[in-house]
C-alpha cells in the first residue's frame, strides 16, 4: 500500500488524541477504556456496522474480569451463558458425554471459573453500547487506503471521508489489516490444519439446547461435524471440518447438505443461515507490535487457532494493557517511554498464547488452567519492580495479576475497578505515600498476597511490591505518579 505524504491528505483534516482502526471486540474495548479516562478518541471501521457473527463466542475468566472493570459484565452476562456438556453422537444415537473444558472451582481470588459464551457479534454490541455511553464515537465506511506519520502524529486517509490526523494510531484491523500492512510489519506463522473448516450461525430444528452436539468423522463424510447452541439467542453455530482442497460451501443448500450427511437431521432441519464463512486453521504473529506512533492489537497481531478460545480473549488484554498507558502519556503523567512497555510485555504473551492454541487444535492439551488467563502476568516485564527477597516462585509477585479477595468487609476488585492505581497494603503498617489519582486501601494479613505494600496498575497487575515504601517513589516517578507523604495512610 503506497504511504501517501501527509500534504497530501492534509485538506479537512480530523484531529483527536488517538485513532483506533477497527470496530471488533479489540478497536471497541479500547475505546471504551480511552474514553472512561477523557481521552478524544475515535473508532474507525472498514465494513458499514458490526460484526454479524457468532465466531469468537468463549469469554475467559480473565476477559470476565477485564469486563468487570470497563462496566459491561452485567450486560455480558445476561447475554450469555454456561458452555453445555459436548454430547456425541453415532448412527442417530447418543453414545457419550464430552465435557469441553477441565472443571474449576471459584474461589475468594477468582471469581470467574470457566469460559462463559457470549456470541462476538453480541460481545460486540455490549462493548460498542458502552463506548458510546462513556462518549466515544464509532464511524463506519471507513476503509483505510493511506498511513503517513512524522514525529508528531499520524495522518490517515481514507476511501471516503475526510482523513484523521491523530497523536497515536492502533490498529486493531484483524488478520489482513490494511494498516499493518502499509506499515510493513511482516508476520511470521504456520497452517495449524490444512483441512478447510466451515463456521456459521444457523436456525435448526431437532436438536435440543442443552447440549454442544458432536459427530465424529465417518470414512464416507471426512470430517467432524459440530453443532452447539448459542447462549442467549436462538440460534446454533455449526462448524464442520472438509478435507484439504475441498470448496466449502456457504449457501443454505451446502449447510443442509453437510449437516445431513454428518447426522441423523434431514437437511430441512437447517430452517435458515444467518452468517457463514470458511478459513484455514492457522497462527502468525507480528514481528513488532509498534512502529512509531502506530500500535497493532488483537488479530492485527497476532492470529490464532480458535481451538481453546483465546484470540478474542488475547486481543481485548491487548487493549486493556494498552489503554491505560496511552491516556498517561497524553495527560501527560508519564512519559512517552511508557507506550515501549506494551511490545515489551503483550508480544511474549502473545507468543505464548499461540502456541497454546496450536497444541489445543492438535489435541496436545486439554482446555483446562492455562485457557482461563488468570495465571498470565509480567514478571519479566520493566515496569515490574518487586523489592521483597526469598519469595518462591508461587507467592505474588510484581508482575503476576492482582487476586479479588473479601478481608475486613474490603472486596478488592472493588477497590481495583476503575481507571486509577491502587496502592494496598497488606498487613502492613507502613505509611502509604500519598500519589495523585491513587487509590489507597489497607487490609489485614492475607494469604494470598502475604504481608506487604503493593501498587496495582490500572490494569489489575502487581506493579510494585516491598515490605516498605522506601523504595517506591522512584518506581512512582517513573511510572508517572508524583510523590507527597501522608503518615496517616489514607483509606
Amino acid at each position: 500500500m503506497e504511504l501517501n505524504s501527509v500534504k497530501e491528505m492534509a485538506v479537512d483534516v480530523v484531529d483527536v488524541d488517538v485513532l483506533v482502526v477497527g470496530a471488533g471486540p479489540t478497536g471497541l474495548a479500547l475505546g471504551a477504556d480511552l474514553a472512561r479516562r477523557g481521552v478524544d478518541a475515535l473508532v474507525v471501521e472498514r465494513a458499514d456496522g458490526l460484526f454479524p457473527g457468532s465466531r469468537g463466542k468463549g469469554i475467559q475468566p480473565r476477559t470476565m474480569e477485564v469486563f468487570d472493570d470497563l462496566g459491561v459484565l452485567d450486560a455480558i452476562r445476561a447475554a450469555g451463558g454456561d458452555y453445555p456438556v459436548g454430547m456425541i453422537w453415532q448412527d442417530g444415537e447418543r453414545v457419550g458425554e464430552h465435557q469441553m473444558f477441565d472443571p474449576a472451582e471459584p474461589s475468594d481470588d477468582s471469581p470467574y471459573n470457566a469460559p462463559w459464551m457470549v456470541p462476538q457479534w453480541r460481545t460486540q454490541e455490549i462493548l460498542c453500547a458502552r463506548l458510546e455511553e462513556l462518549g466515544g464515537r464509532v464511524a463506519f465506511g471507513r476503509e483505510v487506503v493511506a498511513v503517513a506519520q512524522d514525529e508528531n502524529g499520524v495522518t490517515v486517509g481514507f476511501g471516503s471521508g475526510a482523513p484523521v490526523r491523530a497523536r497515536y494510531v492502533v490498529a486493531a484491523d484483524g488478520g489482513r489489516s490494511a494498516v499493518r500492512r502499509a506499515l510493513g510489519i511482516a508476520m511470521a506463522g504456520e497452517t495449524v490444519d490444512p483441512d478447510p473448516m466451515l463456521v456459521a450461525d444457523v436456525r435448526i430444528t431437532g436438536l435440543d439446547r442443552d447440549n454442544w452436539h458432536v459427530f465424529p468423522p465417518r470414512e464416507d463424510t471426512g470430517g467432524f461435524l459440530a453443532i452447539c447452541p448459542l447462549a442467549g439467542t436462538e440460534d446454533f453455530q455449526v462448524v464442520a471440518q472438509f478435507p484439504e482442497g475441498t470448496d466449502v460451501d456457504l449457501s443454505l443448500d451446502g449447510i443442509r447438505k453437510t449437516v445431513a450427511a454428518r447426522s441423523h437431521l434431514s437437511p430441512e432441519a437447517v430452517t435458515e443461515v444467518r452468517w457463514a464463512s470458511d478459513f484455514r486453521p492457522r497462527t502468525a504473529l507480528a514481528e513488532r507490535f509498534r512502529a512509531g506512533r502506530v500500535f497493532l492489537a488483537g488479530d492485527a497481531a497476532h492470529i490464532h487457532s480458535p481451538a481453546g478460545g483465546q484470540g478474542l480473549n488475547t486481543s481485548v488484554q491487548d487493549a486493556y494493557n494498552l489503554g491505560w498507558k496511552l491516556g498517561a502519556v497524553l495527560r501527560g503523567e508519564a512519559p512517552e517511554s511508557l507506550l515501549d512497555t506494551y511490545e515489551e510485555e503483550r508480544l511474549p504473551i502473545a507468543a505464548d498464547m499461540l502456541g497454546l492454541s496450536t497444541r489445543v487444535h492438535r489435541g496436545e492439551v486439554r482446555r483446562g488452567g492455562a485457557t482461563r488467563q488468570l495465571g498470565l502476568g509480567y514478571r519479566d516485564s520493566s515496569l515490574a519492580v518487586e523489592t521483597r527477597t526469598g519469595l518462591s516462585d508461587e507467592a505474588l509477585q510484581a508482575g503476576d495479576r492482582a487476586p479479588d479477595g473479601t478481608v475486613d468487609g474490603v472486596r478488592l476488585f472493588d477497590v481495583f475497578r476503575g481507571p486509577h492505581w491502587t496502592l494496598l497494603a497488606v498487613g502492613a503498617d507502613a505509611e502509604t505515600p500519598v500519589l495523585p489519582g491513587v487509590r489507597t486501601a489497607r487490609i489485614g494479613s492475607y494469604e494470598r498476597y502475604g504481608t506487604g505494600v503493593f501498587l496495582v496498575r490500572p490494569d489489575g497487575y502487581v506493579g510494585w511490591a516491598g515490605t516498605g515504601t522506601q523504595d517506591l517513589p522512584e518506581y512512582a516517578t517513573r511510572a508517572g505518579l508524583t510523590v507527597g507523604q501522608d503518615p496517616a495512610g489514607a483509606s
